[in-house]
């Protein structure tokens, strides 16, 4: 058997997230070393730009199919998404297909707020990486994309559980039942910490949470009568998230059939 860990990402046009996926390449490379490691972007405009610019982009379902044609057999494919929503399940699809049209051994990671252990884990994280400037009196509000799906509930659990440890610190998402009209009366600090709860750093942190415009999260918060602090990193860049993914991408390479046999031979 030949094995291989394939990483998915929404994908980025940010240098600083192309950094961030790098640095979480190398995570992943230091805890399996030995074994191949490529990447996937879920997100077919940002492909179509890669495209056109000449670099290389795969999509997941092109990326198993080259492994494929390169003699692997068994692919953990660990996607760096937040919650188990419809990128998920189409993910899910890609490897169910290669699986059936090449034959391939696919096991796939969870997404970083999977289950109540991860939600514990993540709430920690929050916690861990708060500004170090920020005062204990201070609000902390952390943006996320939502889902107008089920879910959403892990959203809700996440926020239920940050809040037991500070409830100064508020989840909310651009889409579904936590948007930002309902935090907004909560906030009572005069500063307000501003942090995305998004992978990488793209287009949603740079305009729709820290950008100019009347509509971002930044610019309704001072309409409000604060004063902002965006923090512009992804939870990839923070290792007690990447922790979580590393840990749910540990349970897929365990999960692919023989490879423990096979590998001790």
């Amino acid at each position: 058997m030949k094995t291989a860990i394939l990483l998915v990402a929404y994908g980025t046009s940010s240098p600083q997230g192309r950094g961030s996926l790098r640095q979480f390449d190398a995570w992943v490379r230091e805890r399996f070393p030995g074994i191949c490691v490529r990447w996937a972007l879920s997100s077919e405009l940002l492909r179509t730009r890669l495209t056109r610019a000449r670099q290389k982009n795969d999509s997941v379902l092109k990326a198993l199919r080259r492994l494929c044609l390169e003699n692997f057999t068994h692919v953990a494919v660990q996607p760096l998404q937040i919650i188990p929503g419809s990128e998920h399940t189409d993910v899910r699809a890609d490897a169910d297909e290669a699986g059936r049209l090449d034959g391939l051994h696919v096991s796939i990671g969870t997404p970083l707020l999977a289950c109540d252990e991860d939600i514990r884990a993540a709430a920690q994280a929050v916690l861990a990486h708060l500004p170090e400037e920020r005062r204990a009196d201070e609000d902390v509000v952390l943006m996320g994309h939502g889902s107008r799906k089920q879910a959403v509930t892990a959203y809700a659990a996440l926020a239920g559980a940050v809040q037991a440890l500070d409830a100064r610190v508020h989840v909310g998402t651009m889409s579904g039942a936590l948007e930002l009209e309902g935090l907004l009366p909560r906030l009572t600090s005069r500063r307000v910490w501003l942090m995305p709860l998004l992978s990488v750093v793209g287009r949603h942190t740079l305009e729709d949470m820290a950008g100019d415009a009347p509509d971002s999260w930044r610019s309704r918060i001072e309409a409000a009568g604060h004063t902002c602090a965006p923090v512009v990193r992804g939870t990839a860049e923070y290792r007690a998230f990447a922790d979580i993914w590393l840990r749910h991408l540990e349970d897929a390479v365990a999960a692919l059939p023989t490879v423990k046999k096979d590998e001790e031979k």
